[in-house]
């Protein structure tokens, strides 16, 4: 119960900043990007400005592996931003998952406490029904079978000794 109040709370405070971390989060991925392509942007520009200067095959070779090398790690940058982004998705689902065990567990418990509840309530229904049956059904029988009626202070001895049904640990100790 105090792990349930606590992740309610929590994404309850979640929810309040959630809109203003996304905008934030957001922008720093954007700038990173930006950052990494305006980067890959001048080491482009220098390789051209080298191309003309280069006269020597040797040198046009190495020139051409550089460009091949920036291309393919414009392309890595691009496949790690995204398994970043991945990444971080299912970071996000892993805690949110234990979260809401954690929430389904409560629930549950909750449930199960309600059931038992409910079906106490329902034998307490049952068994007082079924108490007041019993007395209507001795209280016509009395009424109905005046002949077969005992003696008036055996009546009374019966009357008393079936009321008098609690248990002697119900009694308090002061009235002994």
């Amino acid at each position: 119960q105090a792990a349930f109040a606590h992740l309610s709370l929590a994404f309850r405070c979640d929810m309040f900043t959630l809109q203003q971390r996304v905008q934030v989060e957001t922008r720093a991925r954007d700038a990173a990007e930006e950052n990494i392509q305006e980067e890959l942007g001048q080491c482009r520009a220098a390789l051209e400005r080298l191309g003309p200067s280069c006269t020597d095959v040797g040198c046009k070779e190495v020139l051409e592996q550089l460009q091949h090398s920036l291309a393919v790690l414009a392309a890595a940058v691009k496949r790690a931003t995204s398994a970043a982004e991945k990444l971080g998705a299912v970071h996000q689902e892993a805690r949110m998952s234990r979260a809401t065990e954690v929430m389904v567990q409560h629930v549950e418990n909750l449930k199960r406490h309600h059931l038992r509840e409910h079906a106490e309530l329902e034998e307490m229904k049952r068994l007082i029904q079924q108490n007041s049956r019993n007395r209507q059904l001795a209280e016509t029988q009395d009424d109905t079978e005046p002949r077969l009626r005992p003696h008036p202070l055996m009546r009374t001895f019966q009357q008393g000794s079936a009321r008098r049904r609690v248990s002697i640990a119900v009694i308090p100790k002061q009235l002994l």
